[in-house]
């Protein structure tokens, strides 16, 4: 992705979200735009003493953020999950422990582990 739309991005997203994910495209849709984000390939702190492999994503999620010029924006957001190597447990990122340490908010969080 170019340079200078990770720059406009940046300030679009939540503070601290590309620390977490990489954007992947942004589309022009009927009405609005649509902002792609995987979760990058960092397994989570907490297994950091555990062997983990990447397994994928789980299902895309949609999140309508606050709009631009009256156009609507959603973000389509894709989570990583990890294998645990040692036991095969299939494990994801735990957002309540990142909403902690960042200045993402629990609302963003609990979007993020699709509670909300």
């Amino acid at each position: 992705m170019q340079e200078s739309y990770l720059a406009l991005v940046r300030f679009l997203l939540p503070e601290g979200m590309l620390n977490y994910f990489e954007l992947s495209k942004i589309v022009e849709a009927i009405p609005g735009l649509h902002i792609y984000l995987e979760e990058k390939n960092v397994p989570p702190t907490e297994y950091k003493d555990q062997k983990l492999e990447s397994k994928g994503f789980l299902p895309e999620i949609y999140i309508q953020d606050f709009p631009i010029r009256n156009q609507r924006v959603t973000l389509c957001i894709k989570r990583r999950r990890w294998e645990i190597k040692d036991t095969g447990a299939i494990v994801n990122r735990d957002w309540n422990i990142v909403q902690q340490g960042t200045r993402m908010t629990k609302e963003f969080a609990d979007f993020l582990k699709g509670l909300y």
